[in-house]
């Protein structure tokens, strides 16, 4: 019967402890996939998210239905226009 008690109060206990746990751990997580660093598209716009520290400017190529273009961006979250219209960005190795 001890036993018993006893596993039923440490289980009581840790429950509530691990959601909290998984909780705390699940939100940074959840806005990092909100704004993810390079390409990324919602259902209705393309962008290109540059995740730096440094203040760099970097030049990306995008890729479009016909001639692909280039373009200088700055830290942070770039539009690059409609979903429909971009296919995926790349950074392309120097900075502007």
């Amino acid at each position: 019967m001890n036993v018993r008690r006893f596993l039923s109060s440490a289980l009581a206990v840790v429950g509530p402890l691990t959601s909290a746990l998984v909780l705390a751990v699940a939100t940074p997580a959840a806005t990092a996939a909100a704004n993810p660093c390079g390409y990324y598209a919602t259902s209705s716009d393309a962008y290109y998210n540059h995740c730096t520290s440094d203040g760099s400017h970097i030049v990306i190529e995008v890729e479009v239905w016909g001639p692909n273009y280039e373009k200088c961006v700055l830290p942070g979250v770039t539009w690059l226009g409609s979903s429909s219209k971009i296919d995926g960005a790349w950074y392309v190795g120097r900075t502007c």
